[in-house]
């Protein structure tokens, strides 16, 4: 039996199926349409987004608003959720800096995005980052090699992979940050591609 969304909401709430929920200010589950035909699927929640309680508010989740209006892809109409619900951190001075979440953590999530997957229904996932990739592809995909390209899925008719907006963030020279901006628009025109086929959108490639 399908769950709604807010019965998953209220039980991953009490989740402590794996030990980041003690270090987490709270559950950070889904959020936007329902109804979407598209669903981005990100990594895990940042500092910003432990602390407010939604996804992609903070700045990778600015610069994943910048591109998806670049690729001419409404945000409200998405449903944008990640990989693992809890913030991995780590106490670098008095700031909490992003951990990367182990196999074992992204195992345990994997019951939630799956029923968000089951409840929303979406025509395209798109996944951003290896964490995601890993989450709903499999785990020897390699977003370096793999992405901007349609792979198979039991989970929706179109899946695709591209960089996450956080990687972006950490690129220091200008010239190499703008050139992965251009390949992210490009990755996500694909969005448009799959719900309109007859769109003249050129695949995107590594």
């Amino acid at each position: 039996m399908t769950r709604s969304l807010e019965a998953l909401r209220r039980q991953a709430r009490a989740c402590h199926d794996c030990p980041l929920w003690a270090n987490a200010t709270q559950t950070v589950f889904g959020a936007g349409d329902p109804h979407a035909g598209v669903m981005l699927v990100g990594e895990q929640p940042g500092d910003e987004e432990d602390r407010k309680g939604l996804p992609f508010v903070g700045p990778a989740g600015r610069l994943l608003a910048r591109a998806l209006e670049a690729a001419d892809v409404p945000r409200e109409h998405l449903y944008v959720t990640n990989a693992v619900k809890h913030f991995k951190w780590q106490l670098r001075g008095k700031r909490r800096l992003h951990k990367t979440p182990a196999q074992r953590e992204i195992d345990a999530c994997h019951q939630w995005l799956q029923g968000e997957i089951e409840a929303v229904k979406p025509q395209v996932i798109v996944c951003l980052g290896a964490t995601a990739a890993k989450a709903v592809i499999g785990k020897d995909f390699k977003v370096s090699t793999q992405r901007g390209r349609f792979v198979k899925s039991a989970l929706a008719p179109h899946v695709f992979a591209t960089f996450h907006p956080s990687a972006l963030l950490r690129l220091r020279d200008a010239e190499e940050r703008e050139a992965a901006f251009r390949q992210l628009v490009k990755d996500l025109s694909l969005i448009r591609k799959a719900i309109h086929p007859a769109s003249r959108v050129a695949p995107a490639h590594p």
